[in-house]
C-alpha cells in the first residue's frame, strides 16, 4: 500500500512540476500597465480557469493528500528502523601508543669541534 503511495506520489510531483512550467506567467503582460494595449489586466479577473489551471489545482491537490498520507503511515507505522536490525560492533580498548620521542637536541657545547686543518705547502 505504501509502495503504490509512493509511487502515486512520485508522478503527481513530477506531472506538478511539468504543468506548472508550461502555463505561462502572470507578469507576461506587465507591458499594459504602462499603457500598451492588451485585453487581460494585470489584477484584475482573469476570465475562465484554463484546462492547465484546472489541471494544477488537481494535481495540487492529489500531492498534498498524498504527502499528508504518507506522513500519517510513516507516524503510525510499526516504529521499526532500518538501524535497530545491525548488531553493535564491538570496540576492543586498547592502550593509547605514546607518540615516539624526538631526538634529542645537541647543545653546542656537545658538538664536536673539528680541528683546522694543517695547511698545505704548495707545488713546485
Amino acid at each position: 500500500m505504501t509502495t503504490l503511495i509512493v509511487i502515486i506520489h512520485v508522478v503527481v510531483c513530477i506531472a506538478l512540476i511539468l504543468i506548472v512550467l508550461l502555463q505561462t506567467g502572470k507578469g507576461a503582460d506587465m507591458g499594459a500597465v504602462f499603457g500598451g494595449a492588451s485585453s487581460q489586466t494585470l489584477f484584475g479577473n482573469t476570465g475562465a480557469a484554463t484546462f492547465l489551471g484546472k489541471l494544477t489545482t488537481a494535481a495540487a491537490i492529489i500531492f498534498m493528500v498524498t504527502s499528508l498520507t504518507l506522513a500519517y503511515i510513516s507516524e503510525s507505522g510499526e516504529g521499526k528502523s532500518v538501524v535497530s536490525d545491525i548488531k553493535p560492533i564491538k570496540q576492543q580498548t586498547q592502550p593509547a601508543e605514546t607518540p615516539a620521542t624526538p631526538p634529542p637536541v645537541q647543545t653546542q657545547a656537545e658538538t664536536p669541534t673539528n680541528p683546522t686543518p694543517e695547511p698545505t705547502p704548495p707545488s713546485e
